[in-house]
């Protein structure tokens, strides 16, 4: 298995890439802004399991298949762009819709946790990524390649998870603090569904041109 040494490097620089506002990060802030905080952390959760079968391809071979494969990496960008900007409008449509009395959007929690599976297991910079990233920090020798490099995706996750749902609660309690109305709420829904729209958007446009 990789050397303490080794995991400790990973972990933190695993934990400043994840730091810095990326995809995964704009999409759980815009579902904060959008439905408030335990959506949003549904997200994070929902997010962090699609992940996870992003490790769990990168960890026996299938991620480097797909990333060097400009037609299925192409179709999966497409997909999870289409899923971001359709909940963005969806966001936007039913802004005007009010809140459950404890300040909770109604909103049952598997959807919503289905949600964030597909964007996360759809992101395909994602599996990029870590096709390049993890091979960097398994060891020669000891566990079998793939063992690693389930355990580092974990550990990945982990911290994503951690940091993510730090973004997801600073963004609803922002909303919470400056929603004072209906009419502030169906605003700040607003720009959670362009945030989303404006994501996907970016997802569909960016990429390899190979």
């Amino acid at each position: 298995m990789p050397t303490g040494s080794s995991l400790l490097a990973f972990t933190l620089l695993s934990a400043a890439i994840i730091a810095v506002p990326g995809p995964s990060v704009m999409f759980v802030i815009g579902r904060a802004l959008a439905l408030g905080r335990r959506p949003a952390l549904l997200t994070v959760v929902g997010n962090a399991a699609g992940a996870c079968a992003q490790v769990v391809l990168v960890a026996v071979g299938l991620g480097a298949v797909l990333e060097r494969s400009i037609v299925a990496l192409t179709v999966v960008k497409y997909v999870g762009a289409a899923y971001l900007v359709w909940l963005g409008v969806q966001a936007i449509r039913h802004r005007t819709e009010p809140a459950a009395v404890d300040g909770r959007e109604a909103r049952p929690s598997g959807r919503v946790l289905r949600e964030g599976f597909v964007v996360g297991v759809t992101n395909p910079k994602l599996i990029v990524f870590l096709s390049a990233f993890l091979p960097q920090f398994v060891a020669t020798d000891g566990w079998a390649l793939p063992l690693q490099m389930l355990l580092l995706g974990v550990v990945f996750v982990a911290v994503a998870l951690v940091l993510d749902s730090l973004w997801a609660i600073g963004a609803a309690t922002a909303r919470d603090v400056l929603v004072s109305s209906d009419t502030g709420l169906a605003r700040i829904r607003l720009v959670g569904g362009l945030t989303m729209i404006g994501l996907g958007a970016q997802l569909a446009v960016s990429g390899r041109s190979d």
